[in-house]
């Protein structure tokens, strides 16, 4: 059995651990190394598919388990037993915690909050990958990944309507939307991302010890993930700025990484280390 490190760092990806414009991990690869030798888990909590979480492990090099789609569900490499969660959906090689419903019952969300606000929203199921492309710019390989889904439903945020009034009709009918500015999110009520990260701290193995538990993230999508860790650290924009949905947050006591992107993670990650005395 694995020995579970005093310490576990979550992460956001786009504008977190990778650059916002050009997805750039590289000024993170030395403390990458540094918590796979510490054996200290890198678990990513994101809103991208399991396959394109599972093309960035393979690029990066980690091994350790991860969040996707908002917080949907939690993979877990088979043989990992640092979080002995019980489940008995099991497939390639992960034991699976499904928080979230399935992907056609996001697809009957989507339906219903169109009819609630009275215009056709338009899904990534609706979508070719050359549409996504269009209005993300991901190469069309990446927008197929993107496709690949199992729990959630991404959808072009209609902009007729202000964020509230999208997560307020979205509540009536029992669910909630992240609300994002090009694309938003039907999320099961029962998942999330600080539901993913709590499930996990309380499942690992070290968990009666004293742990340094990171959380990082830079957008307000990111702060369910933040509120459920001791450390929450907040990775700015390039002029050094929180998000303002963030900005009350670090105000008040969070912690804010020195530098943009994947160099201000390395930096706020690697003093976390150095107190601990990680080498």
């Amino acid at each position: 059995m694995a020995t579970p490190a005093p310490a576990i760092v979550f992460t956001d990806l786009d504008g977190t651990l990778l650059n916002a414009r050009d997805y750039r991990y590289d000024a993170a690869i030395s403390v990458l190394d540094r918590l796979k030798a510490a054996g200290i888990p890198t678990i990513p909590v994101t809103s991208k598919t399991r396959a394109e979480v599972e093309l960035l492990r393979s690029e990066i090099g980690l091994s350790d388990p991860f969040v996707v789609e908002n917080g949907s569900g939690i993979f877990i490499p088979e043989g990992d037993d640092r979080f002995p969660l019980e489940t008995e959906l099991r497939a390639d090689g992960y034991r699976i915690v499904q928080l979230g419903g399935s992907y056609q019952e996001a697809r009957d969300r989507v339906s219903k909050l169109s009819a609630k606000l009275g215009v056709q929203l338009c899904g990534f199921g609706d979508l070719a990958p050359e549409d996504i492309y269009g209005i993300t710019g991901l190469a069309i390989d990446d927008a197929k990944l993107a496709q690949t889904r199992d729990f959630t439903e991404p959808f072009v945020t209609p902009h007729e309507f202000s964020s509230a009034e999208i997560a307020t009709a979205a509540e009536s009918l029992g669910f909630h939307v992240v609300v994002g500015d090009r694309f938003s999110h039907a999320i099961d009520p029962k998942s999330g991302k600080g539901v993913a990260v709590e499930t996990l701290i309380e499942s690992y193995a070290n968990a009666g010890q004293d742990l340094a538990i990171v959380g990082l993230g830079n957008s307000p999508n990111d702060l369910p993930m933040l509120e459920a860790v001791p450390q929450p650290i907040v990775i700015p924009d390039e002029a050094g700025e929180p998000h303002p949905g963030l900005a009350e947050r670090v105000a008040l006591g969070w912690s804010l990484a020195p530098k943009y992107g994947c160099a201000g993670w390395a930096l706020a990650v690697g003093e976390v280390l150095d107190k601990l005395g990680v080498p």
